[in-house]
């Protein structure tokens, strides 16, 4: 089956996924047999090209690093057109995420699935705000709503459940799901000052212009919500889990826990407990002899506890164009397997 895949969103994991897909062809063919063509684009800054034939990655991709729009195969319609009347049986819904009311992102994937067509994301909105509304919706007409991509980029942590560690009952999730935050405490301890590092996050663009999502951990709580919706299959509402950032640790906080034998770390945690479920942010001293202590600059890291095989810890990138870009590929690839 030759798999006709949408994009929605062309900013960096769009892109990222595009030039995979543009680059990996041959070989994904012959090692799986995954075979597709990309039908459908659409970017708010570029338009929207669609062929039923499959577009031309490289042109469209090449327009995109000018800064021009699309140059080839474009047409005037709006999101939900393109998803309804487009030959495609896979979406990937890469769109801004808004993490107050999902924002148009709820809408596609809604719409795609109410098609008959699967929904591959990085888009934390859906995931963290309606998981369980959208997954009932996806059984409901036989497709598959898979969200790789919203947890430590490329790292597979959702899939890890999935497949690696199935079979293990999972009890507890906690670790970094943030890289702009452990970037800034690892800076810290080098004696430089939360202001001055955060200013060196913007410059080197780990952190936004507005730095809020990440500093007062409300990324790090989209993501605990969906490792709990996902992984513990055990819905949490985003307003239930407590969230504290790093605003308030101070260098006089980072040189007490150094003489402790710890190292402050901003901590995402879920966890089964005979009365349900707890869920939190909040930055942790943690003993130096921890794994999650030795996580360092942006990368991001989680420990799972598990029944049979005791603390299961994985490290990797979280954030980064290929990085999410390979999140992509990982469901894509995953939907392929499966049907």
């Amino acid at each position: 089956m030759k798999h006709k895949i949408g994009i929605l969103g062309f900013g960096t994991v769009g892109q990222g996924i595009a030039e995979i897909l543009t680059e990996k062809r041959a070989t994904l063919k012959q090692r799986f047999g995954f075979e597709f063509e990309v039908t459908a684009i659409a970017g708010s800054r570029y338009g929207t090209a669609y062929n039923p034939n499959g577009l031309d990655l490289k042109t469209l991709l090449d327009d995109v690093h000018k800064g021009n729009q699309f140059s080839k195969d474009r047409v005037d319609w709006d999101n939900l057109k393109l998803i309804r009347e487009s030959d495609t049986n896979i979406w990937c819904e890469l769109t801004y995420t808004n993490l107050e009311t999902g924002g148009a992102a709820i809408d596609h994937v809604k719409t795609a699935i109410k098609a008959g067509k699967h929904v591959v994301s990085s888009n934390k909105g859906p995931a963290a705000l309606y998981y369980s509304e959208l997954s009932l919706l996806a059984k409901k007409h036989n497709v598959m709503f898979l969200n790789e991509g919203t947890v430590v980029a490329g790292t597979p942590v959702l899939n890890l459940a999935n497949g690696p560690l199935a079979g293990c009952e999972i009890t507890k999730i906690q670790g970094i799901l943030n890289g702009t935050t452990n970037f800034i405490l690892t800076e810290m301890e080098k004696g430089v000052g939360f202001k001055d590092v955060l200013k060196i996050a913007q410059e080197k663009g780990y952190a936004e212009a507005d730095p809020t999502g990440d500093v007062e951990g409300y990324d790090a709580r989209a993501k605990v919500v969906i490792l709990a919706n996902i992984v513990l299959q055990s819905p949490v509402s985003i307003n239930n889990v407590s969230c504290k950032g790093i605003t308030e640790i101070s260098l006089t906080d980072i040189d007490v826990a150094k003489k402790e034998g710890k190292r402050w770390k901003l901590i995402g945690s879920v966890e089964k407990t005979n009365t349900g479920i707890t869920a939190s942010v909040a930055p942790q001293k943690i003993s130096i002899d921890d794994p999650l202590a030795g996580i360092s600059g942006t990368k991001n890291a989680l420990t799972f506890t598990t029944d049979l095989l005791g603390d299961v810890t994985i490290v990797g990138p979280g954030a980064g164009k290929i990085e999410t870009g390979f999140a992509i590929l990982n469901d894509l690839l995953r939907l392929h397997f499966e049907n």
